[in-house]
């Protein structure tokens, strides 16, 4: 047995490299970043997925693969293809992370690789991130007794408030088929999947009405909750959005957290894309009201430029967050006690449905630490002002047609050409723009119009990117309409 042992501790000892391998490959990692950090300005943000080999059926063996050799098949296989997410030419879709201190956080994080479930296993990973949460909590305007949790993004933090809001309502099995729901059509698709997830899909989802800027009428929504309540229906849930993903639109947050409460509804606030714009004047002017919400979603891998799986639920009672989440197991009973108040919540799982969890903590707190608050403040002004700018420029452009001035930092346009379809001639203006390469854009379906977006958030994203999009539309607008 002791040889048999000896053995397989030569053999697993490789999964605990020295220090001089380990510098090795830091080195390696470290040129391969460092060049693709270089060569970003001018890479090119979008490339067909085109000439790439693949990984094979079976690309996990028992030999040992070189590391010059793993980073060449990352950068032909992942690096070369696709959207380049860590591009200031990003501008389709609404995530702009790759914060190069974010990156550091993460690595401190998984080498370390503490456990922040728990405060036992981990009381400095735990504090860390629900002082994170505390500051979020600070930001919308909550008070001491608002709770939340760092999540995977803004699906998952969805599904936690939907669930907190379905528990504290008490909208069970008998009360699900008389409960109503109250959104408009540009509400995140995550929210109907969250409710479903968590059993409440035979509920009525009413769809309201919005103004020509996309945002929710608040008195088509009072007269959907008041025929609701005639017809013996239960008013639950409202909700409203602080930055909608196709438009951007912010609604009327202050009317509608009135009227829910004076109807005694739940709101909850969809700030995934635009919460974080509280940091600059421009966006606190946009986002009064944020702080009557019952709930709010924000996503830091969006306006933070966090990486992918970054997001936050916050509850403004977060007792009702602890009483959704309650759990206890015989084998924890030395590093978890049974919590009874929000007081007793002292570890993230305490408000998560996650036990297993990454620490994601320093990802956002280093490079809010590391650079303060002020750059931040003034990237996503300048992103709202750059939208301002590209809305005014097109809205100038022979034959282009531009959608509402930009709440936030989306645009919304599309080119009228002299002859045919507009619709097929936008699908044929997009392609043209994503065969450049330089920027990529997309598109969304509003009113039944093929209509292109403009999501300007990415922190490497200034003026003489969207100067470039600008020209560009125009030479592929006037090739296409000659």
């Amino acid at each position: 047995m002791l040889d048999k042992l000896a053995a397989l501790e030569r053999l697993s000892r490789q999964l605990d490299p020295d220090q001089g391998t380990r510098t090795a490959m830091f080195e390696e990692v470290q040129g391969y970043v460092e060049s693709f950090l270089t060569h970003l300005p001018e890479a090119k943000t979008f490339v067909r997925d085109e000439g790439r080999k693949g990984f094979g059926d079976v690309f996990i063996s028992e030999a040992p693969t070189d590391v010059s050799e793993l980073l060449a098949l990352f950068g032909q296989e992942i690096d070369t293809t696709g959207i380049n997410p860590a591009s200031g030419g990003q501008c389709g879709y609404i995530p702009g992370g790759g914060l190069y201190p974010s990156a550091l956080g993460d690595y401190l994080a998984d080498v370390s690789n503490r456990y922040s479930g728990v405060a036992f296993a981990g009381p400095g990973a735990a504090q860390l991130e629900l002082s994170l949460v505390d500051w979020m909590c600070k930001l919308v305007g909550y008070t001491d007794r608002a709770a939340g949790d760092l999540t995977s993004g803004g699906s998952i933090a969805t599904l936690s408030a939907i669930v907190t809001a379905r528990d504290a309502c008490g909208i069970g099995p008998k009360e699900i088929p008389k409960s109503c729901v109250y959104l408009t059509g540009q509400a995140h698709h995550c929210i109907d999947k969250a409710l479903q997830v968590a059993g409440l899909r035979d509920l009525h989802t009413r769809v309201v009405p919005m103004d020509r800027c996309y945002r929710m009428d608040v008195d088509a929504l009072k007269q959907m909750i008041d025929s609701d309540r005639e017809q013996g229906l239960n008013p639950w849930l409202v909700v409203a959005s602080a930055g909608t993903t196709d438009t951007g639109a912010v609604d009327p947050l202050p009317e509608i957290a009135d009227l829910a409460r004076q109807q005694g509804l739940w709101l909850h606030l969809d700030a995934a894309y635009g919460g974080f714009f509280l940091l600059c004047e421009e966006g606190r002017e946009l986002l009064q009201g944020i702080e009557q919400s019952d709930s709010i979603v924000l996503d830091p891998h969006k306006a933070l430029c966090l990486p992918y799986g970054s997001g936050a639920v916050l509850i403004k009672d977060g007792r009702l967050l602890v009483e959704s989440n309650r759990y206890y197991a015989d084998y924890m009973q030395d590093a978890k006690q049974p919590v009874h108040d929000l007081k007793g919540a002292t570890s993230p799982a305490d408000f998560s449905l996650e036990l297993s969890r990454p620490f994601r903590g320093p990802r956002m707190w280093f490079p809010l630490k590391l650079f303060g608050l002020k750059p931040f403040r003034a990237s996503l002004a300048e992103k709202i002002w750059l939208a301002r700018y590209f809305h005014q420029q097109i809205s100038e452009m022979e034959g282009f047609e531009a959608g509402p001035y930009p709440d936030l930092s989306i645009v919304t346009y599309r080119y009228l050409p002299r002859n045919g379809d507009a619709n097929e001639f936008n699908k044929r203006l997009l392609e043209a723009v994503l065969e450049d390469g330089r920027i990529f854009i997309s598109s969304t379906m509003i009113d039944g119009k093929y209509t292109l977006r403009l999501a300007v958030l990415h922190f490497r994203t200034h003026l003489e990117r969207i100067d470039y999009l600008l020209r560009l539309l125009q030479s592929k607008a006037g090739e296409l309409d000659g």
